[in-house]
């Protein structure tokens, strides 16, 4: 098993800046991928931003330019910068392992969710 557990959502401003930090913990031998997906409400769940273990990297493309995805390999952390954020950037951010092999088993993974919610 593999838990992924979110912080640094809150409001913000539009222009402003927030970042995401989620933290993976369990018998992590190793994880392929890890993300950032989004639902606003009545959406369905949509990629942001995903990062491999060799380092690279997809975004949608409605973020392309103004968020940053990193990653900490030895510490299993995946971090999400996002600048210059929009009032459409509202919605719940998960974090998501993909690939991951925990022990013995290979599965993917999400986290429980961080709300970001950007006003006018």
């Amino acid at each position: 098993q593999v838990q992924l557990v979110e912080s640094g959502g809150g409001l913000v401003q539009a222009g402003g800046s927030l970042r995401l930090s989620c933290a993976a913990s369990g018998r992590i031998v190793s994880i392929n991928a890890m993300g950032w997906y989004r639902q606003a409400p009545g959406k369905q769940r949509d990629l942001v931003a995903l990062i491999r273990s060799g380092g690279s990297t997809n975004y949608a493309d409605s973020v392309k330019g103004r968020f940053t995805i990193s990653r900490d390999n030895a510490k299993n952390t995946v971090y999400l910068q996002m600048n210059n954020l929009k009032p459409e950037d509202t919605a719940v951010y998960y974090c998501a392992a993909v690939g991951a092999l925990a022990g013995t088993a290979w599965g993917d993974y999400w986290g429980q969710g961080t709300q970001v919610t950007v006003s006018l």
